[in-house]
C-alpha cells in the first residue's frame, strides 16, 4: 500500500545514508523500523552517546601502555 508521510528533512537524509550505507532501499529500511517498533523492541539510538573524555596534564602517565588492553586494565585498577 502506498501512504504520503511528512519526515523532518534531517531524519529523511540520515535515513537515506544509513540505508546507503547498509546497501538496503529506503522502503525496506522503514519497513524494519517499523517492525520493531510494532514488535516492541527499540531501535539502537541514531546517535551514541558522547565519549567523556579524561585528560592528564603532560601526557600519558607512567606504565601506561595504550596499545595493551590488559596492561590498560591493570593501570586502572590500581587507580581505582
Amino acid at each position: 500500500m502506498k501512504t504520503t508521510v511528512e519526515i523532518p528533512d534531517a531524519l529523511l537524509i540520515a535515513a537515506k545514508k544509513k540505508a546507503a550505507e547498509e546497501r538496503l532501499t529506503l522502503k525496506i529500511l522503514i519497513e524494519r523500523g517499523l517492525r520493531q517498533q510494532l514488535a516492541g523492541r527499540r531501535a539502537r539510538p541514531v546517535q551514541a552517546s558522547a565519549i567523556a573524555w579524561v585528560t592528564a596534564p603532560g601526557g600519558l602517565p607512567r606504565g601506561l601502555d595504550l596499545a595493551d588492553r590488559a596492561a590498560m586494565r591493570e593501570w586502572m585498577s590500581r587507580r581505582s
